[in-house]
């Protein structure tokens, strides 16, 4: 059993209250070229951007304005970059034309030489659906059909086709093409319908956040349902580890956060591993750039080691 991939969701381009440091309100691009470096340079599988087009005066308090379009993001990122995979987590694919999504991504896995990863999701701001036109309601049945839809638009084919019940196209070409053969498709959600979705259309799955005792019943699901539907094909599955802190802090990093010897911190991450996960995301606390640079650097230097 090989050891888990680990990535990371990078800081700065999204400030949701749950998860953002105080030192990312003030920090802007070249923090996150520099934290891209070193996630890079440190072995790390992906760095990761999230979506939103926009979030209302309700939700703002708590979710922020701040969220980089993942595109934009993780294609300048790439430039800057040498080896590191580009995470959409998660494209809210069902808010545009999946056209318009497939000649985005594709042109970043172009440009990036092959290293996207498009997880997608369903989304929750009804506002954002309204504005943009699209029914909240349906946004899992469209998803559904995006999914498919993407497949094939993200396809060997120059001319790709589409036929169903909210999208249909045909004779329209798309250059240039995905330099992979075939763009991994990662579905994220922790839902019933959510994790049905990701077990049955995607090639991954990417859990919102289930606390550890939660994750085994999840993955035998999905392992039923794609044995049940005959799929056998390559699967990754994801698990988002609790917040880390590689050392002895000297500071309050918060109840949750798991922090010790880098021994320490991979035999607990070496648990998810025995649950049948493939790909951990982490997330560093942290009071500075320098100091989740610096974390970054040792966890890819002496946890990462240790967790096969």
């Amino acid at each position: 059993m090989s050891a888990p991939a680990y990535g990371i969701q990078l800081p700065v381009q999204s400030q949701s209250t749950l998860y953002t440091e105080p030192w990312e309100a003030g920090a802007g691009p070249e923090d996150l070229v520099a934290v891209a470096r070193a996630a890079d340079a440190a072995g790390f599988a992906y760095i990761a951007c999230c979506d939103h087009v926009g979030v209302p005066r309700r939700l703002a308090p708590a979710m922020s304005t701040v969220w980089y379009d993942p595109v934009a993001t993780l294609a300048h990122l790439a430039a800057v970059t040498e080896r590191v995979r580009l995470l959409s987590h998660v494209a809210v694919v069902g808010l545009r034309h999946p056209l318009l999504t497939a000649k985005q991504y594709a042109t970043l896995d172009h440009l990036s030489g092959g290293r996207l990863l498009l997880g997608v999701g369903a989304g929750h701001v009804r506002e954002e659906f309204e504005a943009l036109g699209v029914d909240f309601e349906r946004r899992g049945a469209v998803l559904d059909e995006v999914v498919d839809a993407l497949r094939a638009a993200l396809g060997p084919e120059e001319f790709p086709e589409h036929h169903g019940k909210h999208y249909d196209f045909a004779g329209l070409g798309q250059r240039p093409r995905p330099a992979q053969p075939h763009v991994p498709l990662w579905v994220g959600g922790s839902s019933p319908a959510a994790v049905r979705r990701a077990a049955l259309k995607g090639d991954g799955w990417l859990p919102q956040g289930d606390p550890r005792d939660r994750l085994p019943a999840q993955i035998a699901r999905i392992r039923r349902l794609r044995d049940e539907a005959g799929l056998d094909g390559e699967y990754t599955v994801g698990a988002i580890a609790e917040p880390l802190y590689v050392g002895r802090p000297g500071w309050d990093t918060g109840r949750r956060t798991l922090t010790g010897t880098p021994e320490e911190i991979a035999e607990s991450l070496r648990a998810y591993r025995a649950m049948g996960v493939d790909q951990i995301q982490v997330r560093f606390r942290s009071r500075s750039r320098a100091e989740l640079i610096d974390q970054i650097g040792v966890f890819g230097a002496e946890v990462a080691p240790r967790l096969d």
